[in-house]
């Protein structure tokens, strides 16, 4: 998956002349997806445009939300988007507790999940080692939106100071997840990870249940390697690439530099693999594990490079 930023936070904009080169880019080298994404990309001005240029031209467009959308470009968006059929056109919505949320905020995503619900799944990052899943599955029913909960972990971000969670932490928010698989399961709601999620933390019961709840796929990736077809990689509006968020101040290659996707993900694959030549993996144990590069990749990568 291809994740290019619409909005940045010094609210800098993708343009035009930007996005038909990414595109070109792209469809030469036969990739078809994209997901469209930045500090709220459903406020960018042509954020409707976007999405239909790029379906003409036969992508499958993701667009990442928080569900804050101005009154103009939801109406916009309602008359052109839901003709769309769902294979083509998806929407992630991080969606946080209502608790968070001003009044303002509730209604727009209110009116977004509403609106496009057929087309929405749900993500939620993980920056608290206290957590609960109800909220996500209680909005999922109300809004009959798709029964499926992606569930990240928030990691440290280079030069930044960021909330996430320690690695004593990560270890022990499986008891936590252990604890409401029962809720995903009565109401048949399937859970996959993001990158960094370690296999190791998780008993063989909970992967068992884990297996059958989301029809025997569960994998614990880190871009760009093991059960990645396509490998993520982050364009942002300058045209600057890398894989992997919380990377983003680690080394970033001009999209110029490379004439095709597949010598995109050629260098960031050989980057990634001599970062992890020593540690190998965000834990100690990590070294030894029999499973590392198997069915697991160790954690992400950002642990290991920005905790140094």
């Amino acid at each position: 998956m291809t994740n290019i930023l619409l909005i940045e936070k010094n609210k800098k904009k993708l343009s035009w002349k930007n996005l038909i080169y990414i595109a070109d880019l792209f469809e030469a080298s036969n990739v078809k997806h994209l997901s469209l994404l930045g500090d709220e990309s459903a406020l960018h001005p042509d954020i409707v445009d976007y999405v239909l240029y790029l379906l003409q031209r036969n992508f499958c467009v993701n667009v990442v939300t928080g569900g804050i959308v101005t009154n103009r470009i939801l109406e916009t968006a309602q008359n052109y988007l839901l003709k769309i059929p769902v294979e083509n056109l998806s929407f992630v919505c991080n969606y946080n507790h209502p608790d968070f949320l001003t009044a303002n905020e509730t209604k727009q995503i209110d009116k977004f999940l509403t609106t496009f619900s057929k087309y929405i799944s749900l993500n939620f990052n993980l920056s608290q080692k206290d957590f609960e899943l109800k909220f996500l599955v209680d909005t999922i029913i109300k809004y009959n939106l798709k029964k499926h909960i992606r569930l990240g972990l928030a990691q440290p971000i280079r030069e930044q100071k960021n909330e996430c969670l320690t690695l004593n932490e990560i270890r022990g928010i499986v008891e936590n997840i252990g604890n409401q698989l029962e809720i995903l399961e009565k109401n048949r709601i399937t859970l996959d990870f993001g990158c960094g999620m370690p296999l190791c933390i998780f008993s063989n019961n909970d992967i068992g249940r884990l297996f059958r709840l989301n029809k025997g796929k569960v994998v614990f990736p880190c871009c760009p390697t093991i059960d990645i077809d396509t490998p993520t990689i982050d364009i942002d509006t300058d045209m600057q690439v890398w894989t992997c968020f919380p990377l983003f101040a680690y080394e970033k290659k001009s999209l110029y530099d490379f004439d095709n996707i597949e010598d995109i993900q050629k260098y960031f694959s050989e980057q990634h693999s001599n970062l992890r030549k020593d540690k190998k993996g965000m834990f100690e144990e990590c070294k030894t594990c029999m499973y590392l590069n198997e069915l697991c990749t160790g954690g992400c990568l950002a642990q290991l490079v920005n905790n140094e």
